[in-house]
């Protein structure tokens, strides 16, 4: 169990129990580290991802508290954990997306006007080199929906939008439990859009092909 997972289970472990209850504020995070043996590092990622499936609520300057859900609810939140390592159906999404993004991408290579190509950059740019996994998610999808839009395949476009949805949680779990997930990601955008800019069609491919397959190498890892 990687690190980050064991981290969650130890505080699913507590609100399940009822150590700690909804509407409960979180312990310091040195008290709560040194009461689960956990590392900061590992318990600041695990509140990290919890937050980011509303189990729990970071306020500024306040603390940590957990979500103040009927009892019920919380429970079928926490419940997201446990299915996501059994979903073998985005699987089958993320091997369709390998199929087809590819192709769009070296479409897009032959297609994509200068001017798309400067605000793909730019969009790069902007993330910086230690963007947050939410940052991370929400800007890989504007990145490949604009690559594929250039492609001039308005079915294509349908289609691989319609495969974004059912795969963004993957990505999401992947950026917060993968130690190198966020850097090999920028890493594979940078390679894909200098394959785009010089208009080679069989790298863009390529990129493309080994960005959409780490995801899913990973989550076959994981379940």
């Amino acid at each position: 169990m990687a690190v980050t997972d064991e981290a969650i289970e130890k505080i699913k472990g507590m609100i399940v129990s009822g150590a700690l209850a909804p509407g409960d504020r979180l312990p310091k995070e040195s008290e709560l580290a040194a009461e689960l043996g956990l590392s900061r590092n590992s318990l600041r990622e695990a509140v990290r991802a919890l937050s980011l499936i509303r189990i729990l609520d970071v306020r500024q300057g306040d603390g940590t508290y957990v979500t103040s859900l009927d009892p019920q609810l919380l429970l079928e939140a926490l419940s997201f954990v446990v299915d996501f390592h059994r979903d073998d159906t985005v699987l089958e999404f993320l091997a369709v997306r390998r199929i087809l993004e590819p192709a769009a991408t070296a479409m897009a290579a032959l297609r994509i006007e200068e001017s798309q190509l400067d605000v793909l950059r730019a969009q790069l740019d902007a993330l910086g080199a230690d963007p947050s996994v939410e940052q991370l998610v929400a800007a890989d999808l504007e990145f490949h929906r604009g690559i594929v839009r250039s492609s001039g395949n308005s079915v294509l476009c349908s289609l691989l939008d319609g495969l974004s949805g059912p795969t963004t949680r993957a990505r999401v779990w992947r950026g917060l439990t993968q130690q190198d997930a966020v850097s090999r990601t920028l890493y594979e955008h940078r390679a894909i859009l200098a394959a785009l800019r010089d208009r080679d069609p069989e790298a863009a491919r390529s990129w493309a092909t080994v960005h959409v397959a780490s995801v899913e190498q990973w989550l076959r890892s994981s379940l």
